[in-house]
């Protein structure tokens, strides 16, 4: 149908609601997440998965870890929640008696990735041990069900099967995520550390693999792989680093994009994630406060377009479950999303919350029950629906909210089973149909259109949305609102005003799960970084090292001429009992902030094993608890890692190690530390790297205890390759700034 004919059929639909009254009711009382959200239920609930239900509950599910304290291993967990505050516990995945028989005796299973397609939920899932190979190999599993809360049931064999190294072990099958994608095509990301992460396409009902995987990211970087559409890109994120060392747990989710499924994933700087100085642009990092370790992540969109990222994280303060070196305490938590610049980012870069936050916005406006939507509408039949979902609205002809929803920017969605043809019209001038092919937007005179996959059921449960953001308008249908999509229409009309109006529909579909909310006001700056104010302190290395500096374990071979400090990388090290490291102290300025920066060149090379050179700068209390900020190699990767080694069983001493990534590495390499003191006397520092002494990538803190001051200096060691001549790193300065 014509643009015009199409708009003039939608409003003929104000002939039913007469009468129909532009009130709009009082918002309840706003609903407050406080992290962890599942600490009503378990001490941990690692690797969240999370989905809404057509009954409104959202469901959220997580690797077999005991929940409590000696607690027993469970078969994956599941619990809901209607607010995302308030948590019910409903037990596990499987039983023993349910689990897939192809798994071995013993075998875990982690990261459940929940989806809702054909008519069922699927669930992805790691199996740790298989009887192919009893004791050295994992895989992927799936299992379906007709409600998210089971009952589940395992199909016979994997969906993605262990893969061999060629060396007789096998590469890390694990951490799956789905994603359906404009094509109409299922793709199932997973892998590791080992072997790096691939994308695998899967038969239409998901549960088999076909084709050739492609792998999306360099081994030794990335696990935990979540994928969206967005804007006409597809977004990768993986944590990086170490999920699971306790009080130094440096997990840090990053991110790519793509416009195909398959990749490449290029970061914000143009870096693929699939290269030796890997690339990836931050997502959500430690911040200075109680949590560390954010990741293993889900995304959702709440009811006014918000996202958030569902993941877990560390309290530094109880790291672990019961004993040091045992299970890891990893409880869920949620933070908003911010997209910035086209870049996902939580809290707008701000990091994991510890304070109460405005919980995800749940049900509608606009006098609508989202769970039973008939009566809130003119011209909608209620039926009874199913045991999932509960009564929902028929749509046939015509039909409208009772209420107006707002004007301005507003957000409509519903779980649909479209007929032939059904049309969306908001504020009386925006006009989205889903026609037997594709879908179509109209407004402001302009239009835009996407097609829908042929195969494409819309018999089916699925997901529609139709938002009006500013001058944007956005039609989506998708399985089940989880950043997949099978097609979506966007269309930007210059001087856009949505006037406040009854929702109107024309044609047939069956519509559940039904809200109409304003669209949460986006943010669109970063949160502010630390930035350098006047020069306190420097040495620029024109002369011999003077009074300020000191050592521990002096190393003679480090040497100043030419405006530089050149040091060979020693074969050394700080971790663990090794310390036998040379370490270079300059003073510190007075005060309880400022930023330390340093300009270092060291050749790296790529793609080799070099385990593990380094060289940057250090924090520093003792030789058991510091914190190093390193240009490394990490087998074939390069990486600047920010590491922390401290105390973590004080019965004998023994110490744990973890770091965090920042940004690109590269020969030459700017490095910044910002240091302050919190309210509580801790010494918190943050990282930043830059590979060109202007743009700088701000990361991940961590926190030394308050009894001493640490001093600050620079390091390079760690090379245990026996390399004649080794590697060289060259300092340029060490300068001191205020904070600005």
């Amino acid at each position: 149908m014509p643009p015009r004919r199409l708009l003039a059929a939608a409003l003929a639909v104000a002939a039913i609601t007469a009468g129909t009254t532009a009130a709009v009711a009082a918002p309840p009382s706003p609903v407050t997440t406080v992290n962890p959200i599942s600490s009503s239920f378990a001490d941990t609930f690692a690797d969240p998965s999370i989905i809404q239900g057509r009954d409104g509950y959202w469901y959220a599910y997580a690797t077999s870890d005991p929940l409590v304290a000696n607690g027993p291993f469970g078969l994956m967990h599941m619990a809901r929640t209607k607010d995302l505050s308030s948590w019910e516990y409903l037990g596990t995945v499987f039983s023993d008696a349910t689990k897939p028989a192809w798994a071995a005796p013993g075998s875990f299973f982690w990261a459940p990735d929940i989806r809702y397609f054909g008519g069922r939920y699927v669930m992805y899932f790691t199996v740790t041990d298989t009887l192919a190979n009893p004791g050295s190999d994992n895989a992927i599993g799936v299992a379906t069900a007709p409600t998210p809360s089971g009952p589940w049931t395992s199909t016979d064999a994997p969906v993605v099967a262990p893969k061999p190294d060629g060396n007789g072990g096998y590469f890390g099958t694990i951490d799956p995520a789905l994603l359906t994608a404009a094509d109409g095509k299922r793709y199932l990301y997973s892998g590791g550390f080992y072997g790096g992460i691939s994308v695998t396409e899967l038969s239409p009902d998901g549960l088999h693999s076909v084709g050739t995987p492609t792998q999306v990211t360099v081994g030794d970087r990335y696990e935990g792989s979540y994928a969206v559409f967005r804007d006409g890109w597809y977004y990768l994120m993986g944590s990086t680093s170490n999920c699971c060392a306790g009080p130094t747990t440096g997990y840090t989710v990053f991110a790519g994009r793509s416009r195909s499924p398959r990749g490449p994933f290029l970061d914000a700087t143009g870096a693929s994630m699939n290269e030796s100085r890997v690339g990836g642009t931050t997502v959500i990092t430690q911040n200075g406060n109680k949590w560390i370790g954010p990741g293993h992540h889900a995304l959702i969109t709440d009811a006014a377009g918000q996202d958030h990222i569902v993941y877990h994280a560390i309290d530094r303060g109880m790291p672990w479950l019961t004993d040091p070196f045992g299970i890891n305490r990893r409880p869920m938590l949620i933070d908003d999303i911010d997209w910035i610049d086209g870049w996902p980012r939580a809290r707008a870069g701000a990091g994991p919350s510890d304070t109460p936050q405005p919980a995800p916005v749940t049900g509608s406006g606009a006098g609508i029950n989202s769970v039973d939507p008939a009566g809130g509408l003119w011209g909608a039949t209620r039926r009874a629906g199913d045991s999932l979902g509960g009564p929902t609205a028929a749509i046939s002809g015509a039909a409208a909210t009772r209420q107006a929803a707002p004007g301005g920017s507003v957000r409509v969605e519903a779980d649909v089973r479209l007929g032939d043809s059904f049309t969306t019209v908001l504020g009386g001038s925006v006009v989205a149909t889903v026609s037997s092919s594709k879908i179509t937007v109209v407004a402001g005179g302009r239009s835009a259109s996407a097609v829908l996959p042929a195969d494409f059921d819309r018999a089916q449960w699925n997901k529609l949305s139709v938002q009006v953001l500013g001058n944007t308008v956005t039609v989506r249908v998708n399985d089940a609102g989880l950043g997949d999509l099978y097609a979506e229409a966007q269309l930007v009309v210059p001087g856009l005003k949505l006037r406040s109006a009854p929702v109107r529909w024309l044609g047939s579909a069956e519509v559940d799960n039904l809200t109409v909310r304003a669209v949460a006001n986006p943010v669109r700056r970063l949160a502010a970084v630390p930035e350098v104010g006047k020069l306190l302190s420097a040495d620029e290395f024109d002369s011999a090292l003077g009074a300020q500096w000191s050592w521990v374990r002096q190393d003679d071979k480090a040497v100043v001429a030419d405006g530089k400090l050149s040091w060979p990388l020693e074969n050394a090290d700080m971790v663990g009992s090794g310390n036998n490291a040379g370490l270079l102290f300059h003073e510190t300025p007075a005060g309880d902030s400022w930023i330390a920066e340093t300009k270092l060149h060291l050749d790296l090379g790529e793609g080799d094993v070099r385990n593990y050179q380094q060289a940057g700068m250090i924090a520093y209390l003792n030789d058991d608890d510091f914190a190093r900020l390193g240009d490394v190699s990490i087998w074939k990767t390069r990486q600047t890692e920010f590491g922390r080694e401290l105390v973590a069983r004080a019965s004998d001493g023994a110490t744990s190690y973890g770091g965090a990534a920042i940004g690109r590495q590269a020969p030459t390499l700017w490095m910044r530390l910002a240091y302050h003191r919190n309210a509580a006397g801790e010494h918190v520092y943050r990282a930043a790297t830059s590979t060109d002494g202007t743009n700088w990538t701000w990361g991940a803190s961590w926190v030394l205890p308050p009894a001493a001051t640490p001093k600050l200096g620079l390091y390079a060691h760690g090379d245990f390759t026996g390399a004649t001549p080794p590697p060289v790193a060259t300092f340029d300065y060490l300068r001191f700034y205020a904070v600005k």
